[in-house]
């Protein structure tokens, strides 16, 4: 069955960096567009990066443009989330998704597999 299991989260400082894993099972993902979102409570789930199946066909979303980077190894079936400069109001739990055909969109609603999330906690 597959799975999407995310893991690397933590209660860091204002101004930290963190990376957070994302590790597929289950299937091949290579055909499918992976990405990271995040929630906090009372919100709508909030697109944060995506990406194809090749390092230059990266999204992000705008609150996180050039402080994080996505990448996957394909060989390991991993997604990663390097984040830094972390900003209080990175806080949420975060849940990595997987799209097929190669899909990367902020919809969430296109995205058929999702991991159970990992909280990151930002304090000042």
């Amino acid at each position: 069955q597959a799975q999407l299991v995310e893991s690397g989260g933590g209660l860091v400082r204002s101004g930290d960096s963190l990376t957070l894993s994302c590790a597929a099972s289950g299937r091949t993902f290579n055909t499918y567009g992976m990405a990271w979102f995040r929630q906090t409570p009372g919100k709508e789930r909030e697109f944060v990066a995506g990406m194809r199946n090749t390092p230059g066909s990266t999204l992000y979303g705008e609150s996180v443009k050039d402080r994080f980077i996505i990448s996957r190894n394909r060989a390991t079936n991993t997604l990663y989330l390097l984040m830094k400069s972390l900003k209080p109001e990175d806080t949420a739990v975060y849940y990595c998704a997987a799209a097929p055909n190669y899909r990367v969109t902020e919809n969430q609603h296109e995205y058929t597999y999702w991991g159970q999330g990992t909280q990151v906690t930002v304090s000042t």
